[in-house]
């Protein structure tokens, strides 16, 4: 009998000595990177990825709808602009001076013979504004004392158009007067301007290529923060977090397929942007999907934080908007010069990883591979990028452990 006790308590002391060694092993191996892990993660994601439509959606067709908005329905070009041209002098200088108002392409003018037919116009916004031929005009033209020779009066609601009609309007006016005087000397040299990189000033050709960032940021932020906050509200994060994998295969399994379609929602994007809208890329396509890869992270760190942070759709949504997506459209220089905003605006916008995106796109559609342009855009991305995904990774060791 004593015996019989003794092998009984020796095998369950050896049983329970056994136990947490296995335990530490097991814990040893989920710490342990392991690729056939992480693959499934991969695929698990990716599958579930192809059979949700919004992701779809937002990954292959917004990008094709913003695209053709910014190309075609956003335009910074300022041409036919309409205005009016009071005609109140029937001398033939001033018949002449209106018609070279009515040639130029960047007009389209409506002729009046009194201002109070356009006045009207302008306050209900048909007109931009009007340019009054004065009944006097011969005679201020013959004046050996220089005045004005004629008035101009603009909207001045819209201060970009109203700034251009009174420059351009007084650039009308002195090239008809140079043309007209027959006792000045030949010009010894003649200038003609050439504006490098955008040579027709087309600005489809500058906004197209900061649209892309805009649809990355779309495809990185607000579309990994709302896959992965859905997994938080459903209860299937924590059922990951449970499973032996390591956090670090967690997140890369997360961020791997969504990196992937972003990536092909750059080619799409470039693909439209040269054989659609006519947007020369005259960099390579290594410097173009590298400047794209390195975005990404920053752009899929801020979602996943946002994710893990909120853990609800909705609330990941509104976030991604305010803290992703308004400040790359805003901020970046995409739409309004960086260099034109007050001073601490400035400095916000070295923590926006599309300033530096933007730049960097612009730079290789319109001028080439600038590389000195390239490195401090990709050091600045990698960095954000790094401290959101840093930052990411120690919230979702929170969420696990508790």
């Amino acid at each position: 009998m004593n015996s019989d006790t003794t092998d009984t308590d020796t095998g369950a002391s050896a049983d329970a000595g056994a136990t947490p060694q296995e335990g530490a092993n097991r814990e040893h191996a989920s710490k342990k990177f392991d690729w056939r892990r992480l693959m499934a993660l991969v695929r698990k994601e990716s599958l579930q990825a192809m059979r949700d439509p919004s992701t779809i959606l937002i990954a292959f067709v917004l990008p094709v709808v913003l695209l053709f908005l910014f190309a075609y329905a956003v335009s910074l070009d300022v041409r036919e602009v309409r205005i009016g041209v009071v005609l109140e002098s029937d001398a033939a200088s001033a018949q002449s001076l209106a018609a070279a108002f009515a040639g130029t392409r960047y007009l389209k003018v409506t002729p009046a013979r009194d201002r109070r037919e356009v006045a009207g116009q302008v306050v209900s916004g048909k007109l931009r504004g009007f340019v009054v031929i004065p009944q006097d005009f011969e005679r201020r033209l013959a004046s050996p004392v220089r005045q004005s020779l004629v008035q101009v009066i603009t909207d001045g609601s819209q201060p970009n158009t109203a700034n251009f009609v009174a420059n351009y309007a007084q650039g009308v006016v002195q090239t008809w007067a140079a043309g007209r005087s027959t006792d000045a000397p030949p010009a010894a040299i003649m200038l003609e301007p050439r504006y490098w990189f955008n040579a027709e000033l087309e600005s489809r050709r500058a906004l197209v290529p900061g649209a892309i960032a805009i649809v990355m940021t779309i495809i990185g932020t607000m579309l990994t923060a709302l896959v992965v906050a859905r997994e938080w509200e459903r209860g299937t994060m924590e059922a990951i977090l449970s499973t032996p994998a390591s956090v670090v295969e967690i997140l890369i399994g997360k961020l791997l397929p969504y990196f992937i379609l972003g990536m092909l929602a750059t080619l799409a994007s470039a693909a439209l942007a040269t054989f659609v809208f006519d947007v020369p890329l005259r960099g390579s396509l290594l410097a173009l999907l590298t400047l794209s890869a390195v975005f990404l992270i920053p752009a899929l760190g801020q979602g996943l934080l946002i994710s893990a942070v909120t853990k609800d759709q909705f609330l990941a949504s509104q976030i991604a908007l305010f803290s992703g997506f308004l400040p790359s459209f805003l901020l970046s220089g995409f739409l309004f010069e960086i260099d034109a905003m007050p001073l601490p605006i400035q400095a916000i916008t070295y923590l926006i990883p599309a300033r530096y995106f933007v730049s960097s796109l612009q730079t290789v559609f319109l001028v080439g591979d600038v590389w000195s342009v390239f490195l401090p855009n990709l050091a600045a991305m990698a960095a954000i990028g790094v401290f959101f995904l840093v930052i990411a990774k120690r919230k979702t060791r929170k969420n696990l452990e508790s």
